[in-house]
């Protein structure tokens, strides 16, 4: 790391060694009418499968630029080693990019020593932050797409990541939140609210993942409406330095189910 002090000359954030260790856990993001994995979050964990907070909660403000470039190198690093065959979605602090094309330059070295192409790497807005410069982070967007890097806005719908941020900020994916996901097979208001966002994914050109699906009930509800990608404990727990089991025989029937009950527009959505 330090990529960003010596390419910029005068920031040392990323310089230096983390006090403490961390791991990472992989969930897989399917896609129904594929009836395959297309991407896998990879979400912070401890060495002995402590809880993502208790690593966060040791993340200072002067630690905070070290911290996102080692959880970049350390997902590339282990996806490579895993023979990850899909995507890999890594989450980042808008705040700790100090200038994009500087901030990249760990990530962009880890990518060409362990062979991971630029194009299978998506960068997720987190909503742990509020973002205090909205043109900054439109200039992050904008940079990442001009790498080859895709972007998706994190539990849209919930905290900090809400409606006014799509005024100015055009992400590849929204990643609707588990609180608008939840009971959407039988909840009214849900169904109502989840129809006008398939709505607006439609015409802002935005590829719309369903976060916190939990029961079939609900996965089968969300790929009649259209929204055929989703992540979930439905699917899988987050498995730490492990992409989990294989959920082909599991996607393949419910893709069966969901092709019987979807209308032509949802699954051409």
């Amino acid at each position: 790391m330090g990529n960003c002090a010596r390419v910029q000359g005068h920031c040392n954030r990323c310089e230096g060694e983390l006090p403490f260790e961390f791991t990472m856990a992989f969930q897989p993001i399917v896609d129904i009418s594929q009836a395959q994995i297309t991407a896998y979050e990879a979400l912070v964990r401890g060495v002995n499968g402590e809880s993502a907070y208790s690593i966060l909660s040791k993340v200072t403000d002067d630690l905070l630029y070290r911290f996102d470039q080692a959880c970049r190198v350390r997902a590339i690093e282990m996806a490579s080693a895993l023979n990850m065959p899909a995507s890999l979605s890594i989450n980042f602090l808008p705040n700790a990019v100090y200038e994009p094309h500087a901030c990249i330059q760990a990530t962009l070295e880890v990518s060409r020593r362990v062979g991971w192409p630029a194009n299978r790497l998506i960068f997720e807005i987190t909503e742990t932050e509020r973002v205090k410069d909205r043109q900054h982070l439109s200039d992050i967007i904008d940079a990442y797409r001009s790498m080859g890097f895709e972007t998706a806005l994190d539990d849209f719908g919930n905290g900090y990541a809400n409606l006014d941020l799509l005024t100015e900020l055009a992400p590849n994916k929204l990643k609707i939140d588990r609180e608008i996901v939840m009971h959407c097979d039988s909840d009214l208001r849900r169904q109502a609210i989840l129809k006008s966002v398939i709505t607006l994914g439609r015409e802002l050109g935005t590829t719309l993942i369903a976060e916190g699906v939990e029961t079939e009930a609900e996965a089968l509800w969300l790929a009649r409406a259209g929204i055929m990608r989703q992540q979930g404990y439905f699917y899988a727990k987050p498995a730490i330095n492990s992409l989990g089991e294989d959920l082909s025989p599991r996607l393949a029937a419910l893709r069966a189910k969901a092709l019987a009950l979807a209308t032509p527009e949802a699954v051409n959505a």
